[in-house]
């Protein structure tokens, strides 16, 4: 994995003003992993979008883990859904 594809842990939470702890919550319930290198932890980069939709969660509309937990579940399941739905209508497509 190169170091330029990731972003380190402190570094994140120093530039969004958060705490650590917050970030090894998420990691502690399964929403993201966290890779260490040298005593240092890192988040990948293409995981950051979904680590700040995160905290906007957290901190900004003050929701706890557990609804952060559900609503990254409902997102997944619709997100297939619509996925599932388009493949149906691609389906039908052929048939019309």
């Amino acid at each position: 994995m190169e170091t330029e594809l990731l972003i380190a842990l402190d570094e994140f939470c120093t530039v969004h003003n958060i705490e650590v702890s917050f970030i090894y919550s998420l990691q502690q319930s399964g929403l993201i992993e966290i890779v260490k290198i040298r005593d240092t932890n890192f988040i990948e980069a293409d995981r950051l979008h979904q680590l700040e939709k995160f905290v906007r969660l957290y901190y900004d509309l003050d929701i706890n883990l557990e609804g952060i937990e559900t609503i990254n579940y409902l997102l997944e399941r619709i997100s297939s859904m619509q996925d599932e739905l388009n493949s149906l209508r691609n389906k039908l497509r052929v048939y019309q």
